[in-house]
């Protein structure tokens, strides 16, 4: 049975979503300096990220539903407008080949639909009509290049965001444990903040 875009995305998004999946609480009191590491504000602070992660998972399961209804709607439409076309009643060919020549050549008083062209007439246009052909082939081919190459990005990026690998930043300090001291610092003085108030 053929993946669908439901478990698609649950199955690559959900499941390394909550935090002991990746990360324990030894694991995330391991990355604090060791004087600090006995502190209870890590226990504090590891299960909000716990309870946090697990809103954003949430969100993500909202999402993902939506995204599976969206694309049925789309389906649903897309089918609608293929029946339609369908029913529609072809012209007779006549009427097209001189509703087609005068969109191609304006109307024209001098001469019919029956002697637009002849074999020397015809031959450059075809030409013509080739190139142009080609050269819109060579703009959709360079479109679904980058198209390619922006999807693949996309993908890394979220296999990087699964498995918790971030790109490093220019000019971003490989240790980030001072800045995880200072946003501890500011949450123990709200704590106490919100204690003593």
């Amino acid at each position: 049975m053929a993946p669908t875009e439901a478990s698609i995305l649950s199955n690559f998004l959900l499941p390394p979503a909550p935090l002991p999946a990746f990360m324990t609480l030894r694991q995330f009191t391991e990355l604090f300096p060791r004087a600090l590491q006995s502190e209870p504000e890590i226990k504090v602070l590891y299960r909000e990220l716990q309870h946090q992660r697990a809103i954003d998972a949430d969100d993500v399961k909202r999402n993902i539903a939506a995204e599976v209804n969206r694309g049925e709607k789309q389906r649903r439409a897309t089918f609608n407008s293929r029946q339609k076309f369908d029913q529609v009643d072809i012209p007779e060919l006549g009427g097209q080949e001189i509703h087609g020549e005068a969109e191609l050549f304006g109307p024209s008083q001098n001469h019919t639909p029956r002697d637009a062209h002849t074999i020397h007439t015809v031959v450059p246009e075809i030409e013509r009509a080739s190139a142009e052909l080609e050269s819109q082939i060579a703009t959709m081919e360079a479109e679904s290049d980058a198209l390619l190459a922006e999807i693949q990005t996309s993908v890394g990026d979220l296999s990087d965001l699964r498995y918790g690998r971030f790109t490093k930043t220019p000019g971003a300090r490989e240790d980030i444990s001072e800045d995880v001291l200072v946003t501890l610092k500011r949450l123990v003085a709200a704590c106490d903040a919100a204690k003593n108030g």
